[in-house]
């Protein structure tokens, strides 16, 4: 069944964003595959600042993801690896994450695809993704952006099996 993706655009965090981040992501559910439970609203404070500084040297980072109605519904795009010794170091890391009660209905897919014509334009020449195996919303993500499993690893903290997704842009 194809279905058209809804309307979503795409924006640089601002500071307010860190807030609705914060509100957004304080879900178990959501943060089932990011460690459980939602972090200190300082965490999104820095990941915004962060992002604005990537958009600014880069030409992309991690946007807030808006619905129809301007609301922040969560985010998405792309940033270097943030993490040394593990991973796909050096390599530009796509990615995602949704309000709960907008799961299920394109925004991520619509948003994503967004981020990668936003990575081309940027020059970035291949971006990965970074999913565990259990996490089967975000593989669906993946495979209907195009993208191929590349290797399957354990992460060296929680033991738990992922994936890395690639696609050339």
């Amino acid at each position: 069944m194809n279905r058209a993706l809804p309307d979503v655009r795409l924006r640089v965090p601002t500071d307010e964003d860190a807030i609705a981040w914060h509100r957004i992501f304080d879900d178990p559910e959501v943060m089932e595959f990011h460690g459980g439970k939602s972090a200190e609203l300082s965490v999104y404070e820095e990941l915004t600042a962060r992002q604005r500084r990537h958009d600014a040297e880069r030409g992309f980072c991690f946007w807030s993801m808006l619905d129809a109605e301007g609301q922040v519904i969560g985010f998405t795009g792309a940033q270097p690896w943030p993490h040394e010794g593990f991973g796909p170091v050096g390599e530009i890391e796509i990615g995602w994450r949704l309000a709960r009660p907008h799961w299920g209905k394109g925004y991520v897919t619509a948003a994503a695809q967004e981020s990668l014509g936003r990575l081309r334009l940027a020059g970035v020449p291949t971006v990965v993704a970074m999913v565990l195996a259990e996490n089967k919303r975000s593989i669906a993500v993946t495979q209907r952006l195009g993208m191929e499993l590349e290797e399957v690893f354990t992460t060296p903290t929680s033991k738990a099996v992922g994936h890395r997704y690639r696609l050339n842009l």
